[in-house]
Order: C-alpha cells, then structure tokens, then sequence
C-alpha cells in the first residue's frame, strides 16, 4: 500500500479551516481519488487558542511556520497565510531548502518572487502548485498547463476580482453609487483588510501576472502590469454604458503584440451580450484564447472557503498521483525575460465630459478630437444640468497615446466643466 502523503498546513483563516474541513469530511473520497490516503500531520497559525469550529486536536502544533515547514513528518507544505514576505516567505524557502513540495494559494508572493522560488524549487527537485492562487475554485492554472499546453496562446482576460464585480454590478442594479456600495462591501466583510489591493486592481494584476507567465512562457512581471481601479466610476458612467450596449467590469487582459508583453488590469466596457457582461456578484471568469483551441471560457467562484479549498486539494491530489511539472509550466530557466510593451493595443474608447451650453461647444470638442487623429464613432448630448450638459462620445479605434493627447488638450477649448473620463472598450 501507498504510504499516505502528509501534510503541514500555515495559516488556519478561511481557505486553511475549509482545507482541514475538505480533508476530514471527504478523506475516502480523495483516498479513492488520488490513490493514497492524505492526512494532515500539523498546523500552525498565529493564535492557538482561537475558536475555528474544527477540530485540530489530532495534529501537532508549530507556532513557527517554518519549523512547521521543517518538520520530518511533512511532506508538502501547504502555505495559506498570504503576504509577499515576511512568515509565508520563509517558510515556503524553507520547505523547497528541505526538499518540500509547496501548495500556496498566495498569488502576491508568487507575483514578487515567483522567479527566485521557482528556480530554488526546481533545483531541490519539489514542486509549486498554486491553482488556488488565481481565481478561486476555478481551474485556470491546470487548463493552460495541461489541456491547453499544446496551444500558443494569443491572449488572457478576465474578470479576476470578485469584490469590484460585486461593487460594479451592485452599483448598476441599485443605482447606487461608488461610495455607498465601497461602504456597503467594506460591511459585509468583502474587502480585504487594505481596500486598495482590492479596488485598486492590484490583488487582479498578481492573478493577471500569473498567468501570463505561463500562457506566454515569459518571466513573472508583475511590476509591468498597467493597474487602474474602479474608484474613478461614476454611476452616470454605469448608467450612460448600459443606454449604448454596455456594461462597466474591471477586466485582465494580458497578450503579446509587436510592441511586447501587454498586461493590464483596468475598468473597460464590454458589450452587454458578452459572457463577461453577464457576470453579476462575486463570480470570477477567465477567457483563454488559444491558435488551435480558439476560445475557452472559464466561469466560477472566485473566492470563498469552499472554492479556494477545493482549489488548494485539487493541487494536493495531483502531488499525490505523481503529477510533477515546473511551476510556471516550463523549467524556469527557459523562461523569457519579457519586453513589456510600451502601449496598449489600439481601441475604441468611451468618453465622458461636462461641456458648457453654449454655440461651439461640441466643434471645439471635435476639433481637438480630429487634430489628435481620433475619429469619432458616435457622439450623444444628454439633458441640461445648469449651465453644462454631459456628452458622450465613441470613437473608433485609436492608441492611448493619441486619447492621452487629446484629453490633455480638451480642458484648453474652455467648454469644459471638470475632467473627462475616458474608459476603454475592449473587443471580445
């Protein structure tokens, strides 16, 4: 008989409790599975005597991480505590030092130092796995590695956060805005302790950077991803994007172009019939486009204990089935330092502006408009408020170089009221 494959769990928040909770429940079910029993040896977490409504008592107990990572009676260490360094840091070098397999769900470690594990990893022959790291219970990471991983892939996206879907989505079915609904998720235990790495695009932008490290077989660059949050969203934007087709999310999108690696997390209108548009709450989608596969959609939970759990045992059963493969699915040495590109790949934008009720107003727009090579798509004045009046334009594609232009130079026509918004439109 298999000997059973013992594991040490850091970190007992959320994911590590409904880990436990996987295993205690399901154990004949992922023994049948995986071809050999999976127990859990020992834990360790910040407080010990915290109630967690599971029952530790039949595993050792390390206040130190890595010693936890350390121990004889381990063999993978499953690392739930999340930070880019500090505990999660040391002990995942401490397990791949001791020859350790390495199950984490911590995208922002992997984000950082991704490259430096993965070589350390490779070297003392362990392993990385991470699927919970992106996207929650949804299996992106094992699509790309393993049934896409004859595809050269032409482009990642997707909807990678579900706390700004659930605040864009609740925003445009409520009618509310921004800053009630940031209030109301901060209520519900939605946003992370630092709003930011949520609303700011950044916990995405780690995802995003993931993957793009293995669908382009390029070098972890998350320092490269262009992030824009969703703190700059008006409900009017919300609500004049629906009157025209469309629907406000804060998008992923990662592909290479002759102008290199583009990766960028920022809020874009997708056309209300898309899959994307669909997507309401907390649900995560990611859109794989492969030569030979074409376009695989991927749709599901993006966070939550039983999701993530899910995420974290489907990397434990394949160590336990002998499944081994590089961490970014191509030895670390191959992959490529990539050239982030200098600009996004040409669009057609969404602009909002505040002009002055006055003769002229609109020509001196377009002016500006057709002097930066920008043509225009459609173009719509709404009702008067005092003085100014909201319009709307579409243009047709353009580079952001040429928006930037253009929207520097807008304010100097003097028929503005405030600062034009412009949101990309992105083709799917």
């Amino acid at each position: 008989m298999t000997a059973p494959l013992r594991l040490g769990i850091a970190g007992l928040g959320t994911v590590g409790v409904g880990v436990v909770r996987l295993i205690q429940e399901e154990a004949a079910l992922i023994a049948a599975r995986a071809g050999r029993s999976i127990e859990i040896t020992a834990v360790s977490a910040r407080d010990r005597k915290k109630n967690r409504d599971v029952d530790l008592s039949g595993y050792a107990w390390e206040d130190d991480p890595v010693k936890l990572a350390q121990r004889p009676d381990v063999d993978v260490f499953v690392e739930l505590m999340g930070g880019d360094s500090g505990p999660a840091k040391a002990a995942t070098e401490a397990a791949i030092a001791a020859g350790k397999d390495v199950v984490t769900a911590n995208k922002a470690l992997l984000a950082h130092h991704g490259q430096a594990l993965a070589e350390a990893a490779e070297a003392a022959g362990a392993v990385i796995r991470f699927e919970a790291a992106v996207a929650g219970g949804i299996p992106v990471i094992k699509a790309l590695m393993e049934g896409l991983g004859a595809n050269r892939i032409k482009r990642v996206m997707g909807v990678m956060n579900g706390t700004c879907n659930y605040i864009l989505t609740r925003m445009e079915s409520a009618g509310l805005p921004y800053e009630t609904v940031f209030e109301e998720a901060r209520a519900l235990g939605y946003l992370e302790a630092d709003p930011s790495l949520d609303v700011d695009g950044i916990d995405a932008g780690h995802k995003l950077s993931l993957l793009a490290s293995i669908a382009f077989g390029t070098r972890v660059s998350f320092d490269a991803v262009e992030l824009e949050g969703i703190g700059r969203i008006d409900i009017a934007d919300i609500r004049y994007a629906g009157d025209m087709g469309y629907r406000i999310k804060l998008l992923g999108v990662a592909q290479t172009t002759g102008r290199g690696l583009e990766q960028r997390m920022s809020p874009c209108l997708v056309p209300v019939e898309s899959p994307l548009a669909q997507l309401n709450g907390g649900t995560n989608m990611v859109i794989i486009e492969g030569a030979a596969s074409g376009q695989i959609v991927l749709r599901g939970a993006g966070a939550g204990e039983g999701p993530t759990a899910s995420a974290v045992m489907g990397d434990v059963l394949d160590l336990a089935r002998g499944v081994r493969y590089p961490v970014f699915g191509q030895p670390a040495s191959t992959l490529a330092e990539p050239v982030a590109a200098s600009v996004a790949a040409p669009a057609p934008f969404y602009i909002r502006m505040q002009v002055q009720d006055k003769p002229g107003a609109l020509a001196k727009v377009a002016t500006v408009m057709g002097d930066a090579g920008i043509s225009i798509d459609r173009m719509r004045q709404h009702g008067n408020e005092a003085e100014t009046a909201p319009v709307l334009i579409v243009t047709h594609r353009c580079t952001r170089e040429a928006l930037d232009y253009a929207l520097s130079q807008l304010p100097q026509t003097g028929v503005l009221a405030g600062d034009p918004v412009a949101i990309r439109i992105e083709a799917l």
